[in-house]
């Protein structure tokens, strides 16, 4: 995917996750992008919102209007 912008941040992968899961039910491609060391450390997310939420930029309006 080219061109990707992050929409949204998210405190912990789950529910950036599931996000991506109802957006691409939607019909809009998605990425999770977290540094939590594959998941092995969730903790070190908390409280700085290390999951991004990212979609290609010509969907992005898509995306947040289907978010809310």
């Amino acid at each position: 995917m080219a061109d990707l912008i992050c929409i949204k941040h998210y405190n912990n992968r789950t529910e950036a996750e599931l996000a991506k899961s109802f957006l691409e039910s939607s019909g809009i491609e998605a990425i999770v992008s977290a540094d939590d060391c594959g998941g092995i450390y969730p903790n070190l997310l908390i409280g700085i919102g290390g999951s991004r939420l990212l979609v290609k930029e010509e969907n992005a309006k898509k995306a947040l209007e289907a978010l809310i």
